[in-house]
Parts: structure tokens; C-alpha cells; sequence
């Protein structure tokens, strides 16, 4: 799941609606206030390149500054570089916002937040594909059988 550091607390709050028995969710997160130019954070992008690579979708939860964040615009990045399926989906309360540019590039469509939609779609592609991300380096595994 991509989301902005910023948005870190409203995400945590949301993810027990998005709980489901067909999935697990897991995250990794970017601690607020890493700058995404450091030494530092060489070693985040890496681990979250890393996840990005075992998946097929990304899911971008978009709060009203994700535009801003260099990280979400990487993880997007390197998620429509690999060919991951991209959804775009507004934070709860989030009516407007200026979409992150590959969302914008791709043309992407902008889910106004539904939990139950999100779940719709998150099942719809884990029945066919490897683990979803969730940036932030959050990862869906689909439930072994």
C-alpha cells in the first residue's frame, strides 16, 4: 500500500475495515521524517523495492499532500516499472485531491475511500496473481490453502 509518512496514523486506523479472510494484511513502514535523499534512506527504498518486486498490484491510499511525497511517487515508480496493477483510492474524508503523477500519467481511476470496494478488488486480483503491495511497503499475502 502507497501512502505518504504523513498519513501513517490515518492508515493504521483503517486497516480492520480492510481485514479479510481471503487475505493478510503486513506493512513495512517509512518512519515520519526520514528525507528521502538520505543515506539512510537508501536501505527503505531498497527493502521496499524488494517487496514491490514479490507483487503484481499495488494499492495507493491518497490523502490530500500524497502528491507531495517522494516516497509514494517511488514506490509508484518502481511498481508500474515492474508492471504491478495500480489502485488509487482516497483516504476516508478525502473528497478532492491532486493525484500522484503515475496515477495522473496512467490515467488511472480514483476510488472515492470503500473499504468494501478496496476488499472487492483486492480479491478480484489475489485469486490470479502473486501477493498484492499495499506501499509503504505493505504487503497482502494471499492465505495459504
Amino acid at each position: 500500500m502507497s501512502f505518504a509518512p504523513e498519513d501513517a496514523v490515518e492508515v493504521k486506523g483503517l486497516l480492520s475495515l480492510l481485514e479479510s479472510p481471503d487475505f493478510e494484511l503486513d506493512f513495512y513502514e517509512v518512519p515520519l521524517g526520514v528525507d528521502f535523499k538520505s543515506e539512510g534512506a537508501k536501505s527503505l527504498k531498497q527493502a521496499i523495492g524488494a517487496k514491490i518486486v514479490q507483487c503484481s498490484v499495488t494499492i495507493c491510499l491518497i490523502g490530500e499532500d500524497s502528491h507531495k511525497s517522494p516516497w509514494v511517487d517511488c514506490q509508484l515508480q518502481k511498481s508500474r516499472n515492474k508492471g504491478n496493477r495500480i489502485i488509487a483510492m482516497a483516504l476516508r474524508k478525502v473528497e478532492t485531491a491532486v493525484l500522484p503523477d503515475v496515477v495522473r500519467e496512467e490515467n488511472l481511476r480514483f476510488y472515492p475511500w470503500n473499504p468494501k470496494k478496496l476488499r472487492e478488488l483486492i480479491r478480484e486480483e489475489s485469486r490470479h496473481q502473486d501477493p498484492i503491495l499495499m506501499s509503504e511497503g505493505r504487503i497482502i499475502k494471499k492465505e495459504e490453502a
